[in-house]
């Protein structure tokens, strides 16, 4: 049987995550040149497929249409177009530099004339140094970049849920190849302005009020994989609400606060699926309910919208929650006696 949430440490595998973070961003910036602009940069992120992730398929025409794939479990880049072209290449074996090397003949294979606007990374530390001349980064470990994979599938899977239980405006589950993080964003009506100064991707991204949940992977400044959730515009008091479980902490980060939960703190209880989903459920009713969202009115049991339907999927899911409850308190109680 596949555990849920297999063990990946941040340190372990950080060569090869960083190597990887750079591959998608080269695939990312193919992605935003050949999509049409969606609201939020919601045409930007990477989606996840069946093996791997995708780019799902883009145009530079708006007729002749092309993909890339990444398959993580036999660790290739499949770009294919949907007159039957193809071009395909190891992942393994390569620095950065190879890795665009490869995707820019393959574009160029298949007459696919993509100009990236800006060829270096996005928000690195060698965000100076173009990717066709990264020889740096080279590792791949293809059991870390399958760990990381099946990491996202579960991921997904309950962001998915989560997404269901909300009948507001929210975003696809999706994974932002800049910031190496899956996320999925709650919005409400409320418009945000924004003033000349600040940037435009920023005033996009943030055009109106939302919740966010997500989980990243680590990196230098917080070195540990995590799942997390913020308010933007902060609320007055958000880091006052409680969180669940006790493991959760309100966390500042550049004048704002983040709920975390790390993930090495949900592999620890006894369901760790339930732990996650409580922990999104706790961080929104903390954001939501400062901001003056009608989170009642918001509230979609089981993705069900239909009132009569609804009322019996409600009374159903509070006798679940109330017997699983039950259960983890009686594991618990079984667990501080052995201990004990």
């Amino acid at each position: 049987m596949t555990e849920l949430f297999p063990e990946l440490r941040y340190a372990d595998w950080r060569p090869t995550r960083d190597t990887l973070h750079r591959f998608l961003q080269v695939v990312g910036k193919i992605r935003l040149a050949a999509s049409p602009r969606r609201n939020h940069w919601w045409n930007v992120p990477l989606h996840l497929s069946g093996r791997g992730l995708t780019t799902r398929p883009m145009s530079l025409d708006g007729v002749r249409s092309f993909c890339i794939d990444l398959d993580l479990l036999d660790h290739r880049l499949d770009l294919t177009t949907a007159d039957g072209g193809r071009w395909s290449f190891p992942l393994t074996g390569r620095s950065v530099a190879a890795f665009h090397a490869d995707l820019t003949a393959g574009l160029v294979a298949l007459d696919l004339p993509v100009v990236i606007a800006d060829p270096r990374p996005f928000d690195l530390p060698d965000r100076t140094r173009p990717f066709a001349q990264d020889t740096e980064h080279a590792s791949y470990d293809p059991d870390a970049v399958t760990r990381y994979w099946r990491i996202l599938g579960q991921v997904n899977l309950l962001l998915e849920e989560f997404a269901g239980r909300y009948s507001g405006k929210t975003s696809p589950v999706h994974h932002f190849w800049h910031t190496f993080d899956i996320a999925l964003t709650r919005f409400s009506d409320r418009v945000i302005p924004h003033g000349e100064d600040t940037d435009p991707v920023t005033r996009e991204a943030y055009s109106r009020e939302v919740v966010s949940s997500g989980f990243w992977f680590g990196d230098p400044a917080m070195p540990e994989p995590a799942f997390y959730s913020y308010t933007a515009p902060e609320p007055a008091g958000l880091a006052d609400e409680p969180l669940h479980p006790s493991a959760a902490r309100w966390v500042e980060q550049r004048g704002s606060h983040l709920a975390v939960l790390t993930y090495e703190a949900a592999r620890a209880t006894v369901d760790p699926r339930a732990t996650v989903l409580r922990f999104y459920e706790s961080a929104y009713r903390a954001g939501a309910s400062r901001a003056g969202w009608s989170t009642d009115d918001l509230t979609c049991h089981g993705g069900v919208t239909d009132p009569v339907l609804a009322a019996t999927r409600a009374h159903a899911e509070h006798d679940r929650v109330a017997r699983a409850e039950h259960d983890l308190g009686v594991a618990s109680d079984w667990i501080a006696r052995d201990r004990a």
